[in-house]
């Protein structure tokens, strides 16, 4: 064990599969001689090569593209999106393509891509560089939408991700790369792509949450528990899709309570689903009405702080939304 942040927990997945699997390799805008913007592949291309971390142009449908070509000749490619925001021109690649493959050919073709994508709100990042995209992809079959939160479990599960036969997008929370630190298994770790994980047990209420809305509903539960004896189930779904149902609806049908959190615009948001979820598997359970908390339904964050800050539910919010579900 060392502890490690987020950022370093991904580079370290990265490096360990490139060692074990020589068909194991990088491409994206950056992601070379710069070790990408965020410096999560800094000095792969150094150890690897060119040809295993390779540069490429600012073009997201050649990279994802280019990815499906050599998964279907035997190589497992790790397609980094710079920012999730610049994903819509491999839209095609990923939808009507690589999520294809699989079925289309009666499972005779396998597609064993990775694409890694930075997503969520930072500061700064604004219009272009602060968006939610997951619910873009959450309703694709053949796509594993992938979003884990803390270091551990983001680099067992991008290990997990890159030897899946089909193609997964793994979303990786901006905010959280050097925010969130914890003890991370040096090798050997894996966690399965189908499973959530409950970060905390309570009979009060359930929150579902995942990203840095995450972090702040721990906090908060954590907070309510010392100073009110509030006892509250927080559920990581990890996959966004498909989604672990059984771990979810169980953990409702303990407290009879739902607070869904998300930093997504509300409406369309993965944030529904959940809640349709529960309200249609769950709902003679409920106590309570399920609640939501996300962003609003705006084109995205705003670059003025007081704005962003606005945009993305407060521990304040959560706070509250906690408090009006126990007192129901």
């Amino acid at each position: 064990m060392a502890e490690k942040n987020l950022l370093q927990a991904i580079h370290d997945g990265l490096a360990e599969e490139m060692r074990s699997d020589e068909s194991v390799m990088i491409l994206g805008e950056d992601v070379g001689r710069a070790g990408g913007v965020f410096r999560v592949t800094q000095g792969l291309q150094e150890e690897f090569g060119p040809e295993r971390v390779l540069d490429t142009p600012l073009a997201e449908s050649l990279i994802v593209g280019s990815a499906i070509g050599l998964s279907v000749n035997g190589m497992r490619p790790v397609a980094e999106i710079q920012f999730a925001d610049f994903i819509p021109p491999a839209f095609d690649q990923i939808v009507n393509e690589a999520a294809k493959f699989y079925y289309r050919s009666n499972g005779a073709w396998t597609v064993p891509i990775t694409i890694r994508a930075p997503y969520g709100v930072v500061p700064g990042g604004a219009l272009y560089h602060s968006q939610s995209i997951e619910a873009w992809f959450c309703n694709t079959p053949g796509l594993k939408v992938v979003a884990p939160t803390f270091p551990a479990d983001a680099k067992a599960m991008l290990k997990s991700a890159i030897r899946d036969p089909n193609p997964v997008l793994f979303l990786e929370h901006k905010r959280t790369y050097r925010l969130i630190k914890e003890d991370v298994p040096e090798d050997g770790h894996e966690v399965p792509l189908n499973k959530a994980r409950v970060h905390r047990e309570g009979g009060d209420i359930t929150v579902v949450s995942y990203g840095l809305m995450l972090y702040t509903a721990l906090e908060v539960a954590g907070k309510l528990s010392e100073e009110l004896g509030i006892e509250t189930e927080v559920v990581e779904p990890r996959t966004l899709y498909p989604m672990d149902r059984e771990t979810i609806l169980n953990s409702v049908k303990k407290t009879g309570k739902l607070l869904v959190i998300s930093e997504a615009n509300i409406t369309g948001s993965v944030s529904g689903e959940i809640a349709a979820i529960v309200s249609q598997e769950a709902f003679e359970w409920l106590d309570a009405p399920v609640i939501r908390l996300g962003a609003p339904d705006v084109p995205a964050a705003a670059f003025a702080k007081p704005m962003m800050d606005f945009f993305v539910p407060s521990a304040e919010k959560i706070e509250a939304a906690m408090l009006e579900l126990a007192r129901y």
